[in-house]
């Protein structure tokens, strides 16, 4: 049986969808993907990974709540060398984990309206 879903995207709803779009591709990286002026924005961090910029909806929830979302990006460099080079950008990190329990290192960080993002280094 073939699929019946294939791919998709994560929204994140943000207060300045200019902001957020200078966020995610020039200090993330990001591709720009399509863009229609004050309603949406796609952005794409890779294979894998598209998220959905959209300006706060009576549908949707508040930009920036806690806990709504949280967008992991599995770095391609070593994950100090990220860090310091979005550190040299403006962004500031939340905190580091790099238990020898677990198979990754992980740094936490937020975009512009407050929503949890984080890097990715598998061990």
């Amino acid at each position: 049986m073939r699929a019946m879903i294939s791919g998709g995207n994560t929204t994140v709803y943000v207060s300045d969808l200019n902001a957020a779009v200078r966020f995610y591709c020039d200090t993330l990286g990001c591709e720009l993907v399509n863009r229609v002026p004050e309603h949406w924005a796609l952005v794409s961090a890779g294979p894998g990974v598209n998220i959905g910029l959209h300006p706060q909806s009576p549908r949707g929830p508040k930009p920036g709540a806690r806990g709504a979302m949280s967008i992991g990006f599995n770095v391609t460099r070593p994950l100090a060398e990220v860090v310091r080079t979005l550190e040299d950008r403006g962004v500031r990190f939340d905190g580091h984990s790099d238990s020898p329990k677990e198979p990754v290192r992980l740094s936490f960080f937020s975009d512009p309206d407050g929503n949890p993002l984080y890097l990715c280094e598998y061990k």
